[in-house]
């Protein structure tokens, strides 16, 4: 899974009572990591270009322009990190 550390600088879990992800993608790779998710999810919403509301295999996720990602009620850092990949490759 090269491909999710080319692309990412860090991974946070969010605290409460559903799992979700804070994923930041490293500053120089984040327009390519950007216009690879946009080609591969399905855009539910979409303002501006600047936040994008996202489904992947029936994952919902949040896209911003700055270069960060939600995703929502998943499993795990594993999961994550497979979604990533199918994603970015």
């Amino acid at each position: 899974m090269s491909i999710v550390e080319d692309y990412v600088a860090r991974i946070e879990e969010t605290c409460g009572e559903e799992r979700d992800f804070v994923v930041m993608f490293k500053y120089d790779k984040k327009d390519e990591a950007i216009t690879k998710i946009l080609e591969k999810a399905t855009i539910k919403k979409s303002i501006s270009r600047i936040i994008f509301e996202l489904t992947f295999r029936n994952i919902s996720f949040r896209l911003y322009g700055t270069g960060k990602a939600i995703f929502r009620n998943l499993k795990d850092n594993d999961e994550l990190k497979k979604i990533l990949c199918d994603l970015l490759l």
